[in-house]
């Protein structure tokens, strides 16, 4: 795809999730890079699975999504007219609810696709058609968060340490895109992001794929971090950008956010703000199996009986948000009102 050639190995289309031939195929990201390998899902529901089992997360889910729409379509190949439209609803809303703290943004990408099939329903065709829509959409995501970069740009010194927490995909690739076409020197650290390391693993993968300089520190090394080393400024994707400014994002956010409001460090959460989240009380956190707390690559570093806990994500309140960085401009937690009204239609992801 040409919209997706300068970026790194697992933020190109392909190596996120794409339908082919009755199959969608999703790069795992349990075992990259570690190992590159791919969950091959031939029905729509093993696609849900899989969105629900981390093989793909942060805004690769919403790819997903669309892909499996389009399997979907392949799937209900003989069906025609309000049958085929009943069976695509239905995966509709079994894959827009995947995981549910993201379920809102999910359904978005699956009624997309359905207004993309309520006119084609009879034709041999219409997968391909969902994929295109699937590939337009993610372009148009690609080039929104592009103009994240950019307005971020004005905020990040000449030369500097950006502290960062989970994996932000797209806004990763396109920040280290406009910081090699600028004369800034800037360095990333990264902690790691337990229990399935995507700071580790996705965030510092990118950064030196696209030939940034990057550190990872573990988890509990933040605070020694910024005492010892120092940074600039601290930044996050979200899950979900409420409009009373709180930021939902991968568990640990909240935690940074304090630690850098102590050392009078920025915290600038970047995206697009859901505009039809109210604020945190809207949004359910995903409560995840907390055995998945009790190991990292599939090995387990406790006694049986030892308990665990892991809720997916956490709420920054907005006084800790220094700005939120949108595709429009950079706003205050407490006025993303001025964007919505600035903005005026729109959502995350993209009606056909």
């Amino acid at each position: 795809m040409e919209f997706d050639q300068d970026l790194a190995y697992m933020l190109q289309a392909k190596h996120v999730a794409y339908y082919e031939d009755g199959v969608v195929s999703i790069l795992d990201r349990r075992i990259y890079p570690v190992r590159v390998e791919y969950v091959r899902c031939r029905h729509y529901v093993e696609v849900r699975d899989a969105v629900r089992a981390m093989v793909t997360q942060s805004a690769g889910p919403y790819t997903a999504a669309a892909m499996g729409m389009a399997l979907a379509a392949y799937e209900s190949r003989d069906l025609g007219g309000e049958e085929r439209f009943a069976f695509l609803k239905e995966a509709a809303e079994v894959i827009a609810n995947a995981r549910p703290t993201t379920a809102n943004r999910m359904r978005q990408v699956t009624e997309g696709c359905l207004e993309v099939a309520k006119d084609h329903l009879d034709e041999d065709d219409l997968d391909l058609r969902i994929r295109d829509y699937a590939l337009s959409s993610m372009k148009q995501r690609y080039d929104s968060i592009d103009r994240v970069a950019k307005h971020f740009m004005s905020v990040i010194p000449d030369e500097g340490t950006i502290m960062t927490q989970c994996f932000g995909e797209t806004i990763i690739g396109m920040l280290a895109r406009e910081i090699k076409k600028s004369d800034k020197n800037i360095r990333f650290v990264c902690p790691e992001t337990r229990p399935f390391l995507q700071g580790a693993r996705f965030t510092a993968s990118v950064f030196k794929d696209m030939g940034m300089d990057v550190t990872v520190i573990t988890d509990n090394m933040v605070t020694a971090y910024i005492e010892n080393e120092g940074i600039s400024l601290f930044t996050s994707a979200a899950d979900s950008i409420c409009m009373d400014g709180s930021i939902v994002n991968k568990v640990g956010t909240h935690q940074i956010a304090i630690v850098c409001d102590h050392f009078d460090i920025p915290y600038y959460a970047t995206g697009i703000p859901d505009m039809d989240v109210a604020s945190a009380k809207d949004v359910t956190i995903e409560m995840r199996d907390p055995e998945e707390s009790l190991s990292a690559h599939g090995i387990k570093h406790t006694l049986e009986g030892v308990k665990g806990y892991y809720p997916a994500f956490d709420i920054t309140p907005p006084e800790l948000v220094t700005g939120v960085v949108t595709d429009i401009g950079i706003f205050e937690s407490h006025a993303l009102d001025d964007y919505k009204e600035k903005k005026g239609d729109g959502d995350f992801y993209f009606a056909v």
